[in-house]
């Protein structure tokens, strides 16, 4: 069963970086995509971002002026989300989920379309804060 182990979180000042680490273990070969998504107090849980495992090709649902980036590092089998010029509005749960349906290869701006996705991380809180 794929686990998936997130770390990373924390308040930061408006204005800072923040690094989120989603790390894979147990059957990851079978995904082949890990996706980020965040859910903001009050709002629908929204896709930031999505970083195929296989050719590491990426996907921004919304390109949020560059201050977002998705990495992956095979090795560790562990996907990033680097997240610069942090703004208050990016206050939220962040998660990381794996997906190994065959057809977001083919569509992969399906990839931030959460109900393609059944293996999620514990969730890591992100607080953008003076």
């Amino acid at each position: 069963q794929l686990q998936l182990v997130q770390s990373g979180g924390g308040l930061v000042q408006p204005g800072g970086p923040l690094r989120l680490s989603c790390a894979a273990s147990g059957f990851a070969n079978d995904f082949h995509t890990i996706a980020w998504f965040r859910q903001a107090p009050g709002k629908e849980r929204e896709g930031i971002s999505c970083i195929s495992l296989v050719d590491g090709k990426t996907y921004y649902k919304d390109p949020m002026n560059g201050r977002f980036t998705i990495s992956r590092d095979n090795a560790k089998n562990t996907v990033y989300l680097q997240m610069n010029n942090l703004k208050p509005e990016d206050t939220a749960v962040y998660h990381c989920a794996a997906t190994n349906h065959a057809h977001v290869k083919f569509v992969f701006s399906l990839c931030v379309d959460q109900t393609e996705y059944k293996s999620w991380g514990q969730g890591a809180q992100v607080t953008v804060s003076e």
